[in-house]
């Protein structure tokens, strides 16, 4: 079984890939005149674009980030009258990657999108739809479901539990299936995106999701412009991989830290070094990234946010420069009836002993001792606004029982940050290398 990758460049879908699978074998290599004519487009941050072939067991980390989650895969699946597991994963992305987060796609995907719709000769040139067509599910919306069979509307390019819709707004401010609206009268791509499942604590996390946003906003945290809006039990979040504007779409490249860091799957946990040291072998200011990163890992320990697997960091390039993505999938997910736990941990490289103060953690970082000064002044000065967080959640409408079970764990983090100074030359080399 084989594939065209394709990339979005200069307005234009572009081949630039061709991966083939036979008997758990996959092979992958760019194409001749894209490696010769592309040098500066990669498909993965840490994939180079050159003319080698490669080969693996394991399909390459990259194709993961397209690979189809939640509601519809189950839908694919079931088109594809597959078993779920590993093994679908290829077949899937083959089907469902026609439209993904990010600027990649697989061309056989789009046929597999454009002769589905061909079956459903009205399922094109219909108006689009108000939001409180999406919030009440209307008739109208679910015969849109039943005519794109989920794939224009449903969640194969969006990863995540959460059934989750993939709109385009139109001119007029009307919402369609994003593979359905024309890029030309696109104005804004959102991610609608609904309760994990029906119980009262799955409503209560979704409700406050919006709500967490403001905060990270409010504390300086790297968040899209456009911030996430609350309509009934319906969160509209408005997507940061592309750019609408003057009847034309930028995709950005966007890539999981799981991709970055070669990672096959879903269930690998690498230590949260480890991640700190992929992202720093990618974007252009580690210095900064480094400490955004942490910032952010302070508020998910404040604020109860447990969700914190290798795909729920990404990073993007945007005007030549590759930085974190704005912040997503922050909630309170220690709510979550199936007690999601905190997947990712601070692990010291050499004794795999999990650390669990910041200064530790700082003093175990394999930087230098001018950048450890610079974070851990940088963390102290955010202890400030940690220990503000009770009011500025409640100025932003989050529930005052979360707020109130999470006082205990606000007040870890504001006496270790507090308690950061720069630590002395001998905790580490003075230039130290990521392995």
């Amino acid at each position: 079984m084989d594939c065209t990758l394709q990339i979005f460049l200069d307005d234009r879908w572009v081949d630039c890939a061709q991966i083939e699978l036979n008997d758990g074998l996959c092979q992958w290599n760019h194409l001749v005149m894209y490696a010769v004519e592309h040098t500066d487009a990669p498909l993965s941050l840490a994939e180079p674009v050159d003319m080698h072939l490669r080969a693996a067991r394991t399909m390459p980390a990259f194709l993961h980030d397209l690979a189809p989650q939640g509601a519809g895969r189950c839908f694919l699946l079931g088109e594809l009258k597959l078993p779920d597991g590993p093994d679908a994963d290829f077949p899937l992305i083959c089907a469902g990657a026609f439209n993904p987060v990010g600027r990649i796609r697989v061309a056989e995907a789009a046929d597999y999108f454009e002769t589905h719709v061909a079956r459903h000769p009205g399922a094109r040139g219909l108006p689009g739809l108000t939001i409180d067509d999406v919030v009440v599910r209307s008739a109208e919306f679910k015969d849109r479901m039943f005519l794109h069979g989920m794939l224009s509307t449903g969640t194969t390019g969006v990863q995540g539990a959460a059934p989750k819709y993939l709109l385009t707004r139109d001119r007029a401010g009307l919402l369609h299936g994003d593979a359905i609206l024309p890029d030309a009268d696109a104005t804004q791509h959102l991610i609608a995106k609904l309760p994990r499942g029906n119980s009262a604590a799955d409503n209560k996390i979704l409700r406050n999701e919006a709500a967490y946003m403001r905060v990270a906003s409010a504390l300086a945290i790297r968040t899209h412009a456009d911030l996430p809006t609350l309509h009934g039990d319906l969160l509209l979040v408005p997507r940061f991989d592309r750019i609408a504007s003057d009847g034309k779409v930028v995709r950005l490249h966007q890539e999981s830290v799981a991709s970055i860091l070669g990672l096959p799957g879903f269930d690998l946990r690498p230590s949260l070094f480890e991640v700190v040291a992929g992202i720093r072998k990618v974007v252009t200011d580690p210095s900064a990234e480094t400490l955004e990163f942490i910032k952010r890992d302070v508020i998910n320990l404040a604020m109860g946010n447990t969700d914190n697997h290798a795909r729920n960091t990404a990073v993007q390039l945007v005007e030549g420069k590759v930085r974190l993505t704005p912040l997503f999938d922050f909630a309170p997910m220690y709510l979550d009836p199936e007690v999601i736990p905190r997947a990712l941990r601070w692990y010291r490289p050499d004794t795999r002993v999990e650390l669990t103060d910041w200064a530790d953690v700082l003093a175990a970082l394999p930087v230098s001792d001018h950048e450890r000064r610079m974070l851990a002044l940088e963390l102290s000065r955010f202890a400030a606004q940690i220990e503000r967080l009770p009011d500025i959640m409640e100025e932003q409408g989050i529930d005052h029982d979360i707020i109130e079970f999470l006082t205990q764990y606000i007040d870890t983090q504001v006496r270790q940050l507090k308690a950061l100074q720069p630590p002395e030359a001998h905790h580490a080399p003075s230039e130290p290398t990521y392995p």
